[in-house]
């Protein structure tokens, strides 16, 4: 077989990925297999029918050692939390940049830290608190290369630490700690002052002095600090700690600790841990797909379970001596973690005719997810059979589990009460961005991003055309079915943007109770969710039982942090690149021009828009604003337009204008006005508002021209790269560092759809 064969020969992004991030020095797919499959003909066998795919670090790293190479084939540690001591915390920093330096991705907890005025015995007589030391290890992060990219921090305090507050609000100054993520443990005890509007004790006694330092704070308006951030920020995250620490196998095990997670989240890790990844890939356990006769193939998903547990058993014994520290070495003989997980969910979902979120999706999600979770258990306990259980196993305490006893049968029971289990833990969901975006698949337990995404091209008149490109899946089911338009779609193509968040929270709700670590998943929400939304979801993630929680908001203030460097470039090859113009020089503008108009409804009443455009090319070139009875300061409005129509003449294109606008930021009285009315036109505030209507007369002007023409769009002369659409369009966006197309976020990471490239693994 060969990548061709493989991926599709379509599939020119899967095979880039391929090439780039996975294959070693021009070694060829049967190679490559032998290479990753370590001789194991029955997982080579489920990797050539994309049913299971090893995490992203065993692809590219297995039997490199062999080579010399330093590598690990672990995608994620966690570092014993640092103690209160500048030994300690320097150390922390060490082991950080030794872990980085082997392409493994890091969390540490920094709990353990004296909060900000703490009496000390040396020059400063009082210590800068534990948030101070975060800037030190997202130095280390930013330092250490991993071929090409820089390594994943996840730093973690609780809830109860004085120096939450702080925390909380660390990420919204632009400029500090720009190289990790950070999320806040928090407890039940929180959970429950929050409810009630209660207080709560911020709380640290210090070891060394006994000093001990207490804080009241509101509950709620603590808790609604950290949405408030996360709804402008993406940061903060959530980590349900108890949660975390009383659904797993390990929950009755005294001398066994969580000591934080990974960078993305989905594994809770003892001090030293780390985890093997593997997904199962379920879309293709599909038969009959798109069909009235479509059903999921049990006895199939169980036989591949079994293999890829034997499979990641088999990596973690081989990659055993090549961790970066002893500690992890002592760590993973102690309790051999494994993460399998699932990639391709919606996908599937989508063959079987369910739509996501929906009661019928989640039962079927629940007998998956059961079926893996007894299958891989006893999986392991047949290896406990063979090979003998991990060190540290006591049978009595695992059976006794909550855990346990919801995801076995009694025959599952039994070969564990007689042999114990080869692995403390099995069953993970991790970002599985750059695999399925190769396979050409939706990631993880995401939804579908997108039905569509646009290219852009240049027709020979200077205007641009725009062509709609299907998501694999849809694509398959359009030439199925012989569809011409995404609207003819079936109702249960639904994508990440137009689920309620509810639905999003359903789903992984019921995966969690199948899966004993955690899951990496990101809830998007549009630009339009509100902080009261944010909040209310929060709530609902915890009273669901979900052990952590984040949000991506299209357009918030975390885009702008990303996008400085790329977004300058941009705005100052666009001033220069007018149609014929010199800088400086402005187009004038005679009676030969088409008019439209549009009426919007801002937070403060109605507005007109009229837009001039170039009857021959399309392109902006006058916009004029005025206000209805009730509809703000008309003075505004004027300068506004002004400004628009000077951009316009001067050469500037209407993309970088309405992303200027784009990017005002949120108004209150819109915001109210949205809440109360519902009839504020799409946007924040009266700019965004604007800029969208322009987008939209432009739009119309470009298809009118075309069809008066009688003209089909030019095909280009090489493919762009495609741009992800979503329902709300007046939002920033971040762009990927390698093709500089915009960035989607899911699974708690950064991944571009275009080539690949994934922040996180």
């Amino acid at each position: 077989m060969t990548t061709e064969e493989w991926l599709g020969s379509e599939n020119q992004l899967g095979m880039d990925i391929w090439t780039r991030k996975y294959c070693n020095e021009g070694e060829d797919f049967e190679a490559w297999i032998r290479r990753i499959s370590g001789g194991n003909e029955e997982i080579g066998k489920y990797i050539k029918e994309k049913k299971f795919l090893f995490g992203g670090r065993i692809l590219s790293n297995r039997g490199l050692n062999k080579q010399g190479r330093k590598v690990t084939y672990s995608n994620c540690y966690v570092i014993a939390p640092p103690e209160d001591n500048i030994e300690s915390i320097f150390d922390c920093a060490k082991k950080l940049a030794r872990t980085y330096s082997y392409g493994g991705g890091c969390g540490i907890d920094i709990s353990k830290l004296s909060p900000r005025g703490a009496k000390i015995n040396n020059a400063a007589k009082e210590t800068s608190g534990a948030v101070s030391f975060m800037e030190l290890y997202s130095l280390v992060t930013g330092l250490i290369g991993q071929n090409g990219r820089r390594g994943a921090l996840m730093i973690s305090i609780d809830c109860s630490h004085p120096d939450v507050p702080e925390f909380i609000e660390l990420k919204t100054d632009l400029e500090k700690i720009t190289k990790a993520n950070i999320s806040v443990r928090v407890h039940e005890d929180f959970m429950e002052a929050v409810k009630k509007n209660a207080e709560y004790t911020l709380h640290y006694t210090r070891e060394t002095t006994g000093e001990v330092i207490e804080k009241k704070v509101n509950a709620r308006e603590l808790f609604r600090r950290i949405t408030e951030t996360n709804w402008d920020y993406a940061e903060p995250g959530a980590l349900f700690w108890d949660r975390i620490t009383s659904w797993n196998l390990l929950s009755n095990t005294k001398e066994f600790s969580y000591a934080g997670v990974n960078p993305c989240a989905e594994e809770p890790l003892p001090a030293g841990g780390s985890c093997l990844l593997g997904s199962v890939n379920l879309a293709e356990f599909v038969q009959n797909p798109f069909t009235d006769e479509a059903f999921f193939d049990f006895e199939g998903l169980k036989e591949c379970v079994q293999a890829s547990v034997r499979a990641l058993n088999e990596v973690l014994e081989e990659g055993l001596p090549l961790h970066p520290l002893q500690e992890q070495r002592d760590s993973v003989e102690q309790w051999r973690q494994i993460g399998l997980g699932i990639m391709g969910l919606a996908d599937a979902l989508l063959k079987l005719g369910l739509t996501y979120g929906e009661e019928d999706a989640v039962e079927m999600c629940d007998k998956i997810g059961f079926a893996m979770a007894d299958t891989a258990i006893a999986a392991s306990a047949k290896l406990a059979k063979e090979k003998g259980a991990f060190s540290k196993c006591n049978v009595d305490e695992i059976m006794s589990t909550p855990f346990f006893l919801a995801n076995t049968t009694e025959k599952t029971r039994e070969l564990v009460n007689k042999y114990g289990l080869r692995n403390s833990q099995l069953l993970t969901i991790a970002p599985t961005g750059t695999l399925s975006t190769m396979l050409g698949i939706s990631g993880g337990i995401e939804p579908v991003y997108a039905n569509y995404y646009v290219r852009k091209t240049e027709s020979l008149h200077g205007t641009d055309v725009y062509y709609k490109v299907y998501t694999k899946i849809v694509e398959d089911y359009m030439k199925q079915h012989d569809l011409k338009e995404d609207k003819e779609l079936p109702d249960y193509f639904v994508t990440a943007m137009t689920l309620d968040y509810r639905q999003r929270i359903d789903m992984q709700s019921v995966w969690q109770k199948h899966i004993d670590a955690s899951i990496s998943s990101t809830v998007n929400v549009p630009n339009s969710f509100t902080v009261e939304e944010t909040e209310s979801l929060y709530l609902y993630a915890y009273d669901q039982g979900l052990k952590g929680i984040t949000i991506f908001r299209d357009g918030c203030k975390r885009v702008g942090i990303l996008n400085t460097e790329q977004k300058e470039e941009k705005k100052e090859k666009k001033v220069t690149a007018g149609e014929g113009l010199k800088r400086g020089e402005i187009l004038l503008v005679t009676d030969d021009v088409v008019g439209k108009k549009r009426k919007l409804m801002t937070g403060c009443g109605s507005l007109h828009c009229i837009a001039l455009f170039d009857p021959h090319t399309g392109a902006l070139l006058e916009t004029y604003l005025s206000k209805g009875s009730t509809g703000g300061c008309n003075n505004f409005m004027v300068g506004l337009s002004r400004m628009i129509s000077i951009s316009a003449r001067g050469g500037i294109d209407i993309e970088t204008i309405v992303d200027q606008l784009n990017s005002s930021g949120s108004c209150p009285s819109y915001t109210a006005r949205r809440v109360t009315r519902k009839d504020t036109s799409k946007g924040a505030c009266c700019p965004m508002a604007v800029g969208n209507a322009l987008m939209d007369m432009y739009k119309e002007m470009q298809a009118e021209l075309n069809q008066k023409q009688g003209k089909e769009p030019m095909k280009p002369k090489k493919a762009p790269k495609p741009k992800a659409v979503t329902p709300v369009e007046e939002t920033d966006k971040m762009y990927c560092p390698e093709c500089g197309e915009p960035l989607v976020f899911e699974e708690g990471c950064n991944i571009c759809k275009s080539c690949g490239w994934s922040k996180c693994h």
